[in-house]
Protein backbone atom coordinates (compact mmCIF):
# COMPACT_ATOMS: atom_id res chain seq x y z
CA UNK A 1 0.00 0.00 0.00
CA UNK A 2 1.47 3.68 -0.75
CA UNK A 3 2.28 5.81 1.73
CA UNK A 4 0.35 8.26 0.68
CA UNK A 5 -2.53 6.48 2.14
CA UNK A 6 -1.15 6.48 5.20
CA UNK A 7 -0.05 2.98 5.24
CA UNK A 8 2.61 0.78 6.43
CA UNK A 9 4.97 0.29 2.96
CA UNK A 10 7.50 -2.22 3.50
CA UNK A 11 11.34 -1.53 3.35
CA UNK A 12 11.37 -3.88 0.10
CA UNK A 13 9.61 -1.68 -2.07
CA UNK A 14 6.24 -1.92 -4.13
CA UNK A 15 7.26 -4.22 -6.71
CA UNK A 16 4.97 -6.68 -5.10
CA UNK A 17 8.18 -9.19 -5.84
CA UNK A 18 10.57 -9.85 -3.66
CA UNK A 19 9.96 -9.94 0.21
CA UNK A 20 12.01 -10.88 3.01
CA UNK A 21 10.11 -14.20 4.48
CA UNK A 22 10.73 -15.30 8.61
CA UNK A 23 9.74 -19.13 8.91
CA UNK A 24 8.87 -20.27 12.70
CA UNK A 25 8.97 -23.83 13.75
CA UNK A 26 9.40 -26.43 16.44
CA UNK A 27 10.54 -29.08 15.60
CA UNK A 28 9.09 -31.43 18.31
CA UNK A 29 5.48 -29.71 17.44
CA UNK A 30 4.96 -33.23 15.16
CA UNK A 31 5.17 -34.92 18.51
CA UNK A 32 2.29 -33.70 20.23
CA UNK A 33 -0.65 -36.28 19.84
CA UNK A 34 -4.15 -35.34 21.31
CA UNK A 35 -5.31 -39.01 20.67
CA UNK A 36 -6.27 -42.04 18.48
CA UNK A 37 -9.19 -40.83 16.20
CA UNK A 38 -8.96 -37.45 16.97
CA UNK A 39 -8.90 -35.49 13.71
CA UNK A 40 -6.63 -32.67 15.02
CA UNK A 41 -2.88 -33.66 14.04
CA UNK A 42 0.43 -31.85 15.20
CA UNK A 43 1.74 -33.59 12.58
CA UNK A 44 0.96 -32.32 9.34
CA UNK A 45 3.24 -29.37 10.50
CA UNK A 46 6.23 -31.72 10.59
CA UNK A 47 4.57 -33.29 7.25
CA UNK A 48 4.84 -29.76 5.74
CA UNK A 49 7.92 -28.72 6.50
CA UNK A 50 9.09 -32.02 5.16
CA UNK A 51 8.17 -30.35 1.82
CA UNK A 52 9.01 -27.29 2.69
CA UNK A 53 12.54 -28.27 3.10
CA UNK A 54 12.55 -30.75 0.31
CA UNK A 55 11.77 -28.42 -2.22
CA UNK A 56 14.49 -26.32 -0.82
CA UNK A 57 12.21 -23.09 -0.09
CA UNK A 58 14.07 -22.96 3.49
CA UNK A 59 16.88 -21.72 1.65
CA UNK A 60 15.15 -18.93 0.83
CA UNK A 61 13.55 -17.92 3.81
CA UNK A 62 15.57 -16.63 7.71
CA UNK A 63 14.36 -19.79 9.80
CA UNK A 64 13.33 -19.24 13.20
CA UNK A 65 12.93 -21.31 15.91
CA UNK A 66 10.43 -20.07 18.06
CA UNK A 67 10.88 -19.34 22.21
CA UNK A 68 8.38 -20.97 24.34
CA UNK A 69 5.46 -18.13 25.28
CA UNK A 70 5.58 -17.28 28.88
CA UNK A 71 2.58 -17.79 30.60
CA UNK A 72 3.20 -14.00 31.42
CA UNK A 73 2.56 -13.41 28.08
CA UNK A 74 -0.82 -16.19 27.42
CA UNK A 75 -1.90 -14.28 30.73
CA UNK A 76 -2.29 -10.78 28.00
CA UNK A 77 -5.71 -12.37 26.33
CA UNK A 78 -6.29 -15.31 28.77
CA UNK A 79 -7.29 -15.45 32.57
CA UNK A 80 -5.15 -16.05 35.17
CA UNK A 81 -7.10 -19.05 36.74
CA UNK A 82 -7.22 -20.67 33.03
CA UNK A 83 -4.06 -20.56 32.14
CA UNK A 84 -2.94 -22.26 35.52
CA UNK A 85 -5.26 -25.22 34.90
CA UNK A 86 -3.08 -25.30 31.23
CA UNK A 87 0.27 -25.12 32.82
CA UNK A 88 -0.55 -27.81 35.41
CA UNK A 89 -3.11 -30.56 34.04
CA UNK A 90 -1.94 -33.56 32.62
CA UNK A 91 -3.32 -37.32 31.71
CA UNK A 92 -2.26 -38.44 34.88
CA UNK A 93 -3.54 -35.83 37.37
CA UNK A 94 -6.78 -35.55 35.23
CA UNK A 95 -8.94 -37.52 37.65
CA UNK A 96 -8.17 -35.13 40.58
CA UNK A 97 -10.78 -33.54 42.07
CA UNK A 98 -8.40 -30.15 41.83
CA UNK A 99 -8.67 -30.35 38.16
CA UNK A 100 -11.73 -33.16 37.33
CA UNK A 101 -13.62 -29.61 38.93
CA UNK A 102 -12.49 -27.52 36.14
CA UNK A 103 -13.18 -29.57 33.19
CA UNK A 104 -16.51 -28.23 32.33
CA UNK A 105 -15.66 -24.98 33.28
CA UNK A 106 -12.94 -24.30 30.68
CA UNK A 107 -14.69 -27.26 27.81
CA UNK A 108 -11.80 -29.40 27.94
CA UNK A 109 -13.13 -33.06 27.14
CA UNK A 110 -13.97 -34.87 24.34
CA UNK A 111 -13.03 -32.10 21.69
CA UNK A 112 -10.42 -30.34 23.27
CA UNK A 113 -8.49 -33.43 25.43
CA UNK A 114 -5.89 -33.38 27.51
CA UNK A 115 -2.81 -35.00 26.48
CA UNK A 116 1.09 -35.06 27.17
CA UNK A 117 2.46 -31.86 27.07
CA UNK A 118 -0.58 -30.07 26.19
CA UNK A 119 1.06 -26.38 27.56
CA UNK A 120 4.05 -26.93 25.56
CA UNK A 121 2.28 -27.34 22.76
CA UNK A 122 0.53 -24.26 23.74
CA UNK A 123 3.74 -22.73 24.13
CA UNK A 124 4.82 -23.48 20.87
CA UNK A 125 2.21 -22.34 18.73
CA UNK A 126 1.82 -19.05 20.42
CA UNK A 127 5.47 -18.02 20.58
CA UNK A 128 5.38 -18.97 17.28
CA UNK A 129 2.62 -15.76 16.58
CA UNK A 130 4.21 -13.45 18.69
CA UNK A 131 7.79 -14.04 17.82
CA UNK A 132 6.21 -13.23 13.73
CA UNK A 133 4.71 -10.42 15.01
CA UNK A 134 8.13 -9.15 16.79
CA UNK A 135 10.04 -9.49 13.69
CA UNK A 136 7.37 -7.29 11.62
CA UNK A 137 7.38 -4.91 14.50
CA UNK A 138 11.21 -4.55 14.02
CA UNK A 139 11.35 -4.34 10.55
CA UNK A 140 13.42 -7.46 10.41
CA UNK A 141 10.58 -9.35 8.13
CA UNK A 142 8.03 -8.66 5.40
CA UNK A 143 6.30 -11.86 5.94
CA UNK A 144 6.32 -13.92 8.87
CA UNK A 145 5.15 -17.51 8.94
CA UNK A 146 4.01 -19.83 11.50
CA UNK A 147 2.25 -22.82 10.57
CA UNK A 148 2.12 -23.64 14.18
CA UNK A 149 -0.19 -21.09 14.96
CA UNK A 150 -4.26 -20.08 13.32
CA UNK A 151 -5.69 -21.87 16.73
CA UNK A 152 -8.56 -19.39 15.84
CA UNK A 153 -11.58 -20.57 18.56
CA UNK A 154 -9.89 -20.43 21.69
CA UNK A 155 -11.48 -17.63 24.22
CA UNK A 156 -10.27 -15.75 27.09
CA UNK A 157 -11.18 -18.66 29.60
CA UNK A 158 -12.22 -21.53 27.65
CA UNK A 159 -10.94 -24.14 25.21
CA UNK A 160 -12.68 -24.78 21.88
CA UNK A 161 -12.83 -26.85 18.49
CA UNK A 162 -9.08 -28.17 19.56
CA UNK A 163 -7.74 -24.91 20.16
CA UNK A 164 -6.70 -23.81 23.68
CA UNK A 165 -4.93 -20.81 23.58
CA UNK A 166 -5.35 -18.23 21.05
CA UNK A 167 -1.68 -17.61 19.50
CA UNK A 168 -3.90 -14.79 16.94
CA UNK A 169 -5.03 -12.73 19.77
CA UNK A 170 -1.49 -12.61 20.78
CA UNK A 171 0.32 -12.22 17.86
CA UNK A 172 -2.15 -9.33 17.41
CA UNK A 173 -2.06 -7.58 20.50
CA UNK A 174 1.90 -7.40 20.09
CA UNK A 175 1.51 -5.66 16.46
CA UNK A 176 -0.70 -3.51 18.25
CA UNK A 177 1.70 -2.41 20.21
CA UNK A 178 3.50 -0.57 16.98
CA UNK A 179 0.65 -0.52 14.12
CA UNK A 180 -2.05 1.35 14.60
CA UNK A 181 -4.80 -0.50 12.56
CA UNK A 182 -4.27 -4.42 12.06
CA UNK A 183 -6.39 -6.22 9.55
CA UNK A 184 -7.01 -10.19 10.36
CA UNK A 185 -8.21 -12.40 7.56
CA UNK A 186 -10.00 -16.22 8.27
CA UNK A 187 -10.26 -18.35 5.21
CA UNK A 188 -10.60 -21.43 7.89
CA UNK A 189 -14.22 -23.22 6.50
CA UNK A 190 -14.82 -22.33 10.31
CA UNK A 191 -15.78 -19.15 11.61
CA UNK A 192 -12.76 -17.07 13.64
CA UNK A 193 -15.06 -16.61 16.42
CA UNK A 194 -12.33 -16.39 19.20
CA UNK A 195 -10.87 -13.60 17.35
CA UNK A 196 -13.68 -11.91 16.43
CA UNK A 197 -15.35 -11.87 19.85
CA UNK A 198 -11.78 -10.61 21.28
CA UNK A 199 -11.59 -7.54 19.13
CA UNK A 200 -15.63 -7.18 18.67
CA UNK A 201 -15.71 -3.68 19.95
CA UNK A 202 -12.48 -2.30 18.67
CA UNK A 203 -11.74 -0.10 15.21
CA UNK A 204 -8.44 -0.91 15.57
CA UNK A 205 -8.42 -4.39 14.41
CA UNK A 206 -10.90 -4.98 11.81
CA UNK A 207 -11.63 -9.46 11.17
CA UNK A 208 -12.93 -10.68 7.86
CA UNK A 209 -13.96 -14.27 8.19
CA UNK A 210 -14.67 -16.10 4.87
CA UNK A 211 -16.38 -19.43 6.36
CA UNK A 212 -19.19 -22.42 6.15
CA UNK A 213 -22.05 -20.84 7.95
CA UNK A 214 -25.41 -22.84 8.78
CA UNK A 215 -25.32 -25.82 10.89
CA UNK A 216 -21.88 -26.17 11.23
CA UNK A 217 -19.37 -25.31 14.29
CA UNK A 218 -19.27 -22.83 16.51
CA UNK A 219 -22.50 -21.69 14.57
CA UNK A 220 -21.60 -17.88 14.97
CA UNK A 221 -20.66 -15.73 11.76
CA UNK A 222 -23.91 -14.26 10.63
CA UNK A 223 -23.58 -11.87 7.81
CA UNK A 224 -25.40 -9.07 10.31
CA UNK A 225 -22.75 -9.83 13.17
CA UNK A 226 -20.65 -6.62 12.48
CA UNK A 227 -19.04 -5.54 15.78
CA UNK A 228 -20.80 -2.91 18.56
CA UNK A 229 -19.59 0.32 19.88
CA UNK A 230 -16.39 1.74 18.27
CA UNK A 231 -16.41 -1.95 16.71
CA UNK A 232 -19.41 -1.10 15.16
CA UNK A 233 -19.05 -2.09 11.27
CA UNK A 234 -15.61 -3.48 11.95
CA UNK A 235 -16.61 -7.14 11.96
CA UNK A 236 -16.91 -8.46 8.42
CA UNK A 237 -18.26 -11.83 8.31
CA UNK A 238 -18.69 -14.03 4.78
CA UNK A 239 -21.26 -16.57 5.10
CA UNK A 240 -20.95 -19.73 2.80
CA UNK A 241 -22.79 -22.92 2.04
CA UNK A 242 -21.41 -25.85 0.88
CA UNK A 243 -19.36 -26.81 -2.36
CA UNK A 244 -17.63 -23.14 -2.35
CA UNK A 245 -14.92 -23.42 -5.22
CA UNK A 246 -12.26 -21.74 -6.64
CA UNK A 247 -13.82 -19.02 -9.02
CA UNK A 248 -16.60 -18.20 -6.67
CA UNK A 249 -13.75 -17.68 -3.52
CA UNK A 250 -12.21 -15.47 -5.16
CA UNK A 251 -15.14 -13.37 -7.08
CA UNK A 252 -16.06 -12.88 -3.21
CA UNK A 253 -12.74 -12.58 -1.64
CA UNK A 254 -10.63 -10.22 -4.29
CA UNK A 255 -13.48 -7.66 -4.30
CA UNK A 256 -13.72 -7.34 -0.48
CA UNK A 257 -10.48 -7.25 0.19
CA UNK A 258 -9.77 -5.11 -2.09
CA UNK A 259 -12.18 -2.44 -0.63
CA UNK A 260 -11.19 -3.61 3.09
CA UNK A 261 -7.78 -2.26 2.12
CA UNK A 262 -8.86 0.83 0.83
CA UNK A 263 -10.71 1.92 3.26
CA UNK A 264 -9.28 0.63 6.13
CA UNK A 265 -5.34 0.83 5.27
CA UNK A 266 -4.45 -1.41 7.59
CA UNK A 267 -0.73 -1.23 8.91
CA UNK A 268 -0.16 -4.90 9.19
CA UNK A 269 -2.81 -7.60 8.11
CA UNK A 270 -2.48 -11.05 10.01
CA UNK A 271 -3.87 -14.15 7.65
CA UNK A 272 -5.04 -17.35 9.06
CA UNK A 273 -4.28 -20.54 6.29
CA UNK A 274 -7.06 -22.86 7.89
CA UNK A 275 -6.68 -25.68 4.80
CA UNK A 276 -9.58 -27.17 6.00
CA UNK A 277 -11.76 -25.52 3.44
CA UNK A 278 -9.88 -27.88 0.48
CA UNK A 279 -11.22 -30.21 -1.66
CA UNK A 280 -11.30 -33.27 0.80
CA UNK A 281 -10.82 -32.48 3.93
CA UNK A 282 -12.19 -34.58 6.71
CA UNK A 283 -14.28 -31.92 8.48
CA UNK A 284 -14.27 -29.34 5.50
CA UNK A 285 -17.44 -29.18 2.83
CA UNK A 286 -16.32 -26.73 0.99
CA UNK A 287 -14.43 -27.38 -2.71
CA UNK A 288 -11.27 -25.32 -3.17
CA UNK A 289 -7.97 -26.16 -4.89
CA UNK A 290 -4.63 -25.45 -3.36
CA UNK A 291 -3.66 -22.74 -5.95
CA UNK A 292 -7.57 -21.31 -5.39
CA UNK A 293 -6.73 -21.31 -1.71
CA UNK A 294 -3.35 -19.70 -2.18
CA UNK A 295 -4.54 -16.93 -4.26
CA UNK A 296 -5.77 -15.62 -0.99
CA UNK A 297 -2.10 -15.24 0.00
CA UNK A 298 -0.81 -14.48 -3.45
CA UNK A 299 -3.38 -11.03 -2.94
CA UNK A 300 -2.64 -9.99 0.22
CA UNK A 301 0.71 -10.32 -0.63
CA UNK A 302 0.83 -7.68 -3.44
CA UNK A 303 -0.53 -5.13 -1.16
CA UNK A 304 2.95 -4.75 0.08
CA UNK A 305 2.11 -4.49 4.12
CA UNK A 306 3.93 -6.25 6.77
CA UNK A 307 1.86 -9.90 6.45
CA UNK A 308 1.75 -12.44 9.16
CA UNK A 309 0.61 -16.16 7.83
CA UNK A 310 -1.10 -18.85 10.39
CA UNK A 311 -1.56 -22.17 9.94
CA UNK A 312 -5.11 -23.19 11.33
CA UNK A 313 -7.58 -26.02 10.70
CA UNK A 314 -7.13 -28.67 8.30
CA UNK A 315 -7.78 -32.51 8.67
CA UNK A 316 -6.56 -34.38 5.39
CA UNK A 317 -3.46 -34.24 6.21
CA UNK A 318 -2.06 -35.05 3.11
CA UNK A 319 -3.46 -32.11 1.76
CA UNK A 320 -2.41 -29.68 4.64
CA UNK A 321 0.74 -30.77 4.06
CA UNK A 322 0.55 -30.04 0.15
CA UNK A 323 -1.43 -26.34 1.06
CA UNK A 324 1.00 -24.95 3.68
CA UNK A 325 4.35 -26.16 1.58
CA UNK A 326 2.78 -24.48 -1.91
CA UNK A 327 1.81 -21.09 0.19
CA UNK A 328 5.45 -20.71 1.53
CA UNK A 329 6.48 -21.19 -2.20
CA UNK A 330 3.83 -18.02 -2.93
CA UNK A 331 5.46 -16.10 -0.01
CA UNK A 332 8.63 -16.31 -1.39
CA UNK A 333 8.10 -15.80 -4.41
CA UNK A 334 8.41 -19.03 -6.62
CA UNK A 335 6.57 -21.85 -7.75
CA UNK A 336 7.54 -25.63 -7.26
CA UNK A 337 7.06 -28.17 -9.49
CA UNK A 338 4.25 -30.01 -9.30
CA UNK A 339 6.03 -33.53 -8.84
CA UNK A 340 6.82 -34.14 -5.44
CA UNK A 341 10.46 -34.87 -4.37
CA UNK A 342 11.08 -37.63 -2.41
CA UNK A 343 10.92 -37.21 1.30
CA UNK A 344 10.04 -39.01 4.39
CA UNK A 345 6.26 -38.93 3.81
CA UNK A 346 6.56 -39.62 0.86
CA UNK A 347 3.63 -42.55 0.54
CA UNK A 348 1.43 -40.05 2.34
CA UNK A 349 0.67 -38.57 -1.15
CA UNK A 350 0.18 -41.61 -3.42
CA UNK A 351 -0.69 -42.74 -5.93
CA UNK A 352 -0.34 -39.22 -7.51
CA UNK A 353 2.51 -37.75 -5.78
CA UNK A 354 1.48 -34.24 -6.61
CA UNK A 355 1.61 -31.28 -5.20
CA UNK A 356 -1.74 -29.67 -6.17
CA UNK A 357 -5.01 -31.95 -5.74
CA UNK A 358 -7.92 -31.55 -8.08
CA UNK A 359 -11.57 -30.06 -6.53
CA UNK A 360 -13.38 -33.02 -6.71
CA UNK A 361 -17.48 -33.10 -8.76
CA UNK A 362 -19.35 -31.79 -5.43
CA UNK A 363 -22.30 -29.47 -6.01
CA UNK A 364 -21.95 -26.28 -5.33
CA UNK A 365 -24.62 -24.77 -3.63
CA UNK A 366 -23.60 -21.22 -3.48
CA UNK A 367 -25.51 -19.24 -6.29
CA UNK A 368 -24.58 -16.97 -8.43
CA UNK A 369 -27.84 -14.53 -7.02
CA UNK A 370 -26.63 -15.33 -3.33
CA UNK A 371 -23.03 -14.02 -3.47
CA UNK A 372 -24.01 -10.88 -5.30
CA UNK A 373 -25.91 -10.30 -2.42
CA UNK A 374 -23.47 -11.06 -0.01
CA UNK A 375 -20.70 -8.83 -2.16
CA UNK A 376 -23.07 -5.59 -2.11
CA UNK A 377 -23.96 -6.66 1.62
CA UNK A 378 -20.11 -6.09 3.05
CA UNK A 379 -19.27 -3.75 0.06
CA UNK A 380 -21.88 -1.55 1.44
CA UNK A 381 -20.99 -2.09 4.80
CA UNK A 382 -17.57 -0.97 4.56
CA UNK A 383 -19.24 2.41 2.42
CA UNK A 384 -20.24 3.43 6.20
CA UNK A 385 -16.69 3.45 7.46
CA UNK A 386 -14.62 6.41 7.92
CA UNK A 387 -11.43 6.00 5.88
CA UNK A 388 -8.63 4.99 8.29
CA UNK A 389 -9.73 5.59 11.24
CA UNK A 390 -7.02 7.50 13.57
CA UNK A 391 -6.24 6.03 16.88
CA UNK A 392 -4.09 8.36 19.02
CA UNK A 393 -1.16 6.92 21.16
CA UNK A 394 -0.92 8.33 24.77
CA UNK A 395 1.68 5.59 25.14
CA UNK A 396 3.66 3.12 23.31
CA UNK A 397 3.24 -0.45 24.76
CA UNK A 398 6.72 -2.06 25.46
CA UNK A 399 7.44 -4.13 22.87
CA UNK A 400 8.47 -7.86 23.40
CA UNK A 401 11.83 -8.63 23.76
CA UNK A 402 13.58 -11.93 23.06
CA UNK A 403 15.33 -13.64 25.87
CA UNK A 404 18.96 -12.38 25.77
CA UNK A 405 20.76 -15.33 27.54
CA UNK A 406 18.90 -17.96 25.09
CA UNK A 407 19.95 -15.45 22.26
CA UNK A 408 23.36 -15.77 23.08
CA UNK A 409 23.29 -19.73 23.10
CA UNK A 410 21.72 -19.41 19.36
CA UNK A 411 24.85 -20.65 17.61
CA UNK A 412 24.32 -23.81 19.72
CA UNK A 413 21.03 -25.07 18.28
CA UNK A 414 21.39 -27.72 15.96
CA UNK A 415 20.42 -25.53 12.54
CA UNK A 416 21.88 -27.94 10.40
CA UNK A 417 20.16 -30.69 11.42
CA UNK A 418 16.72 -28.90 10.77
CA UNK A 419 16.97 -27.06 8.05
CA UNK A 420 19.20 -29.13 5.90
CA UNK A 421 17.22 -29.84 2.12
CA UNK A 422 19.98 -32.93 1.85
CA UNK A 423 19.36 -34.87 5.35
CA UNK A 424 16.31 -34.88 7.48
CA UNK A 425 16.41 -37.16 9.96
CA UNK A 426 13.60 -37.60 12.20
CA UNK A 427 15.23 -40.54 14.71
CA UNK A 428 13.18 -40.38 17.69
CA UNK A 429 17.05 -41.17 19.65
CA UNK A 430 18.42 -38.35 17.38
CA UNK A 431 15.94 -36.05 18.50
CA UNK A 432 16.21 -36.51 22.79
CA UNK A 433 20.17 -36.47 21.79
CA UNK A 434 19.85 -33.11 19.75
CA UNK A 435 17.33 -31.01 21.84
CA UNK A 436 18.70 -27.59 22.11
CA UNK A 437 18.26 -25.58 25.48
CA UNK A 438 15.23 -23.95 26.70
CA UNK A 439 14.28 -20.88 28.55
CA UNK A 440 14.75 -21.48 32.27
CA UNK A 441 11.00 -21.13 32.80
CA UNK A 442 10.27 -24.09 30.81
CA UNK A 443 12.68 -26.58 31.50
CA UNK A 444 9.81 -29.16 33.09
CA UNK A 445 8.06 -29.41 30.04
CA UNK A 446 5.99 -32.75 29.65
CA UNK A 447 8.49 -34.74 27.51
CA UNK A 448 6.37 -36.28 24.53
CA UNK A 449 6.86 -39.69 22.10
CA UNK A 450 6.50 -39.23 18.40
CA UNK A 451 2.97 -40.99 17.20
CA UNK A 452 3.97 -40.86 13.79
CA UNK A 453 3.12 -44.23 13.12
CA UNK A 454 -0.35 -43.40 15.23
CA UNK A 455 -1.09 -40.82 12.56
CA UNK A 456 -0.68 -43.46 9.81
CA UNK A 457 -2.56 -45.99 11.12
CA UNK A 458 -5.22 -42.92 12.05
CA UNK A 459 -5.02 -42.03 7.93
CA UNK A 460 -5.25 -45.62 7.45
CA UNK A 461 -8.65 -45.76 9.38
CA UNK A 462 -9.72 -42.20 8.15
CA UNK A 463 -10.07 -43.78 4.79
Amino acid sequence: MADIHGGASLPSGPDAKKRRVSYFYEPTIGDYYYGQGHPMKPHRIRMAHNLIVHYGLHRRMEINRPFPADPADIRLFHSDDYVDFLASVSPETLGEHTFSRHLKRFNVGEDCPVFDGLFGFCQASAGGSIGAAVKLNRGDADIALNWAGGLHHAKKSEASGFCYVNDIVLGILELLKVHRRVLYVDIDVHHGDGVEEAFYTTDRVMTVSFHKFGDFFPGTGHIRDTGVGIGKNYALNVPLNDGMDDENFRGLFRPIIQKVMEVYQPHAVVLQCGADSLSGDRLGCFNLSVKGHADCLRFLRSFNVPLMVLGGGGYTIRNVARCWCYETAVAVGVEPDNKLPYNEYYEYFGPDYTLHVEPCNMENLNTLKDMEKIRNTLLEQLSRLPHAPSVPFQTTPPTTEVPEEVEEDIDHRPKHRIWNGEKYDSDPDEDDEEKPPRNRSFSNVTPVVKNEMRDVKDEEMEE
